[in-house]
Order: structure tokens, then C-alpha cells, then sequence
């Protein structure tokens, strides 16, 4: 907006920004954050929170709003700038979303799992009644900034977190994106994302894996935002994963429990007929070498048909189960039968 540029560069008043940051990447970052704003001369109150699974609630949410509301910004021109993982941008999402009906927000994603999930779509949230991300809305954030020196800084077990959403995505969607990862995961774990010299296929994996994950994951939402249609093949891995990661909180991430449900999903589409035993192992062998579980004890078939049930409760009385139909390609069913998912369970089991 040219008179809001006009606005902001012509020093009639001061530049306020109200920024929520993860504690843990203020510990690492806040320093740099605080001395971007003071040398650009704008008025800030920085916000650090412990931002978990087990804090994402709406208490934190209420904790946000008395605070910008001790501050008062502009809840057309200020917007409220989230600084962290998936929960941090989740939280801030929903209260810029209930503040004044509307506040903008703009997302900074700081994991990987969040650079290429949580940065797109429209979906903020929080957990209720050991529920994931029972309360929710859907608000846009105006802006995500990407930048993937912050992943140079999280442990590697977080980058193999995020690497469970990518392969998502490569499964669903794009078989260039599986023989990616194939290759260079191990690679990508070492350096943690970060492009460096060297061999140019190297130095653009890290790369290429965000983009065609970002791309794919786009494609995907922007014709559905509001989840009208409820048949996503970004569902993919969260058939069970909600209620296993809620049931086993703080000992799965949201990535590996993720990967977990694609592993059995991957055990129902071999036992359908609809991959090869070849493709079967090829996606089991690439989870592993991501370093991602494919089986958690807390998974039992009872938790199964738990999950099974929830899903028919909020998938309009269908499951809508997505499931790989080869590499890289996928379709959504809902004739899978008990007798089927239950021997896909007790092969995955032996296996």
C-alpha cells in the first residue's frame, strides 16, 4: 500500500512491531533480533515464550493478547511478527486471529518441519482436552520470511523431524522429490540444510528439497484452503499420528509420529496391492535413512481403530485415508477394510 509505505518512511511516526519468539531461538537469535530493530530505529516489545507441545494451549494464546494488548498496536498496519517452530507460529497465528477479530501476523519459521509445513497454508491452532489442535481457525498470515541459516542451529533429530514432512510430500506427490531424498538425506542431515561449495548436485539439495516440498505442499492448499473438501492428500501420515503423539507427549515429535502412521500406511497400501514389495522396502529404507522411526510401541491396534474412529467423527463419516499407489503418486480411499488394515498391522508388527 503506497500511503502505508508513505507512512512508514516518512518518519511522521514511529514504526511499533510486537514480536512472540520461541525462548529457546531467543537464547540463540535474540540479540540479532533486538539489534535488527533498534538500528532501524522501530519501537518493539519481544515477547519470549517456552513454546511446546505441551505449553500450546489457549492459556498462552490468553498470555499473547494482555500482553499486545498492554503494548496496543495497530491492528491494521502492525502486524505481530512470530518468531520460531511450528507451535510458536500456530499460537501467534490464532491470536492475531481472535485480536480484534483480524491482526495481521507474519510468520518467521526457524525448523525445518515448520519451513515446509507451517510456514504455508492458513491453519493456526492450539491442543484442548488432550486433543491436537482441537481449537483453530483458519487466518492467513500475510507474509512468511524463509530463511534457512536458522536451521543450522537445531539438533539433528529436529532435522530428521522435518524431513518426515518432506517426505510426505515425495510420496504423495513427487517421485523427483523420494529420489532426492534417497540420495542425499544422509547428506542433508550432515550439513543441516545449509548450501555450501563443492559438488553442485550437493550444494542444491538442500535446496531443491525445500522448494519442491514448499511447491507440492502449495499446490495442495491454495485450491483448498479452508479444507472444504475434506479428501487432502496432505493428510497423508496423520491418520493415526494425532492420537499416537497426544497418547506418548513429550517422547514422539510431531514429524515422527507422523512418519510412523506413513510407515503403517505404507503396510496397508503393499497388503491393498497397490505398491510392490519393492516399493514397500524402498520407502522403508529411505525412512530409516532419514533417520525417522517407523514403529513406536505406543501404537497398538487398539490405538488404531481409536484413531480410525476419530477420523470418521471429523471427515464427514469417512476416512479419507490417503495412500500411495507407487512412488510419488497417490490416491484417497475409503473402502479399506478392518480384516485388511488388521493384517497390514500384524505384518508391520513382525516386520
Amino acid at each position: 500500500d503506497p500511503q502505508q509505505l508513505e507512512l512508514a518512511t516518512s518518519g511522521k511516526r514511529k514504526l511499533r512491531r510486537f514480536i512472540v519468539i520461541d525462548e529457546v531461538v531467543d537464547e540463540l537469535y535474540g540479540s540479532k533480533v533486538r539489534e535488527y530493530f533498534e538500528e532501524n530505529n522501530v519501537q518493539h516489545k519481544i515477547l519470549a515464550l517456552p513454546t511446546t507441545e505441551e505449553t500450546k494451549s489457549m492459556d498462552l494464546v490468553l498470555n499473547i493478547l494482555q500482553e499486545v494488548q498492554n503494548f496496543s498496536i495497530d491492528r491494521r498496519t502492525e502486524p505481530i511478527i512470530a518468531i520460531g517452530g511450528g507451535v510458536c507460529l500456530d499460537i501467534v497465528g490464532l491470536a492475531a486471529s481472535l485480536y480484534r477479530r483480524r491482526t495481521p501476523y507474519i510468520r518467521v519459521p526457524t525448523t525445518l518441519l515448520s519451513y515446509v509445513d507451517a510456514s504455508v497454508g492458513a491453519k493456526n491452532g492450539v491442543n484442548f482436552l488432550q486433543c491436537k489442535n482441537k481449537l483453530g481457525g483458519y487466518t492467513p498470515p500475510v507474509a512468511s520470511f524463509l530463511d534457512r541459516s536458522f536451521i543450522q542451529s537445531i539438533p539433528r533429530q529436529h532435522i530428521s523431524n522435518g524431513l518426515g514432512e518432506i517426505l510426505k510430500m515425495a510420496l504423495m506427490k513427487h517421485k523427483g522429490l523420494f529420489d532426492l531424498l534417497k540420495s542425499y538425506g544422509k547428506y542433508l542431515l550432515d550439513t543441516k540444510f545449509q548450501s555450501y561449495g563443492g559438488s553442485a548436485d550437493h550444494r542444491d539439495a538442500a535446496l531443491q528439497t525445500t522448494r519442491i516440498a514448499i511447491e507440492t505442499m502449495l499446490e495442495e492448499l491454495a485450491p483448498n484452503l479452508w479444507e472444504d473438501d475434506l479428501d487432502r492428500l496432505v493428510d497423508f501420515g496423520h491418520v493415526i499420528s494425532p492420537e499416537l503423539e497426544m497418547r506418548v507427549l513429550p517422547s514422539l515429535m510431531h514429524g515422527e509420529a507422523v512418519n510412523i502412521d506413513m510407515a503403517f500406511m505404507t503396510y496397508v497400501a503393499h497388503v491393498r496391492g497397490l505398491i510392490t514389495t519393492e516399493e514397500k522396502e524402498q520407502i522403508i529404507q529411505c525412512m530409516r535413512g532419514l533417520e525417522l522411526p517407523v514403529w513406536h510401541g505406543g501404537c497398538s491396534w487398539t490405538l488404531i481403530k481409536r484413531a480410525l474412529m476419530e477420523r470418521l467423527k471429523h471427515s464427514g463419516g469417512q476416512p479419507r485415508m490417503p495412500l500411495p499407489t507407487g512412488l510419488g503418486v497417490a490416491e484417497i480411499f475409503n473402502d479399506t477394510s478392518e480384516e485388511t488394515l488388521e493384517r497390514a498391522y500384524k505384518l508391520w508388527v513382525r516386520d
